[in-house]
């Protein structure tokens, strides 16, 4: 039996994305790589799972030398859920979800398929990473990547992580050589200032359109959009537990009679 790590890759752009393809490219440099992804993009689809109807996996060839690749029909969470529960033959050592092409900064992991494949994992108990690069065109040059993604995934293998903790990484659109670094960081308060463009289709029926802007309110220079905004990777640990456990104490104080 390999000795190697057993690293599950996913995505949320699909099996077939430029991202995912340039993630597997380095997971073979360290381990043993097992690929579940979408069959077709998933972006924005947060944490959903499919219940509702049937899930459905094909064992795909893409690039020569890989020898398991799953293509699944469900959600990047379904993909984790699959491969953890049904496809690998032991438990993965790491999982890695990724490179997705656009930033999944700050209050973007919420939303983000990408992200919830990692969180899928942390919360079976597995090292987890999702990586993502602040640039949306599909021929995005990921070569920026790789050095920084090989690096934080040994260290994870090496060090593991918190129990509830997985790693959101982010990439400045940089050339290799202007990329300053890494920061360790907290995720920046920001929010999408959205709107709905209302329009009629030759039916006469209304539709609407999800338009907005994303609005840093976070000044702070410890911040994954400080760290993105200056030419640094940003890693923020971030935790699946959204209890917010300085509120108790005051809850408590309340009358609920």
């Amino acid at each position: 039996m390999s000795k190697k790590p057993l690293i599950l890759v996913t995505n949320d752009d699909g099996i077939t994305a430029p991202g995912i393809r340039t993630l597997i490219e380095v997971m073979t440099t360290i381990g043993d790589v097992v690929v579940v992804a979408p069959d077709s993009p998933q972006s924005g689809m947060g944490h959903a799972i499919t219940i509702n109807s049937t899930l459905h996996v094909e064992k795909v060839i893409i690039d020569k030398g890989l020898q398991e690749e799953y293509s699944c029909s469900g959600t990047p969470a379904d993909c984790v859920k699959l491969g953890v529960k049904q496809l690998l033959d032991r438990r993965p050592d790491l999982c890695v979800s990724g490179i997705n092409h656009g930033s999944n900064s700050s209050i973007n992991v919420i939303y983000s398929g990408t992200m919830s494949a990692a969180i899928e994992a942390g919360v079976e108990g597995i090292p987890a990473i999702g990586f993502s690069l602040c640039d949306y065109n599909w021929s995005a040059n990921f070569d920026a990547c790789k050095t920084y993604i090989k690096s934080i995934a040994k260290n994870v293998l090496d060090h593991g992580l918190d129990s509830g903790t997985v790693l959101n990484v982010n990439f400045p659109n940089l050339d290799k050589n202007d990329i300053k670094g890494i920061k360790i960081c907290r995720q920046a308060k920001a929010n999408w200032e959205e709107e709905f463009d209302k329009r009629t289709n030759p039916q006469g029926r209304d539709y609407y359109w999800l338009t907005g802007k994303f609005v840093n309110l976070d000044h702070g220079e410890d911040t994954d959009e400080w760290a993105l905004a200056n030419g640094y990777v940003s890693v923020v640990p971030i935790q699946f537990d959204l209890t917010a456990h300085q509120s108790i104490q005051q809850l408590n104080t309340w009358r609920f009679d």
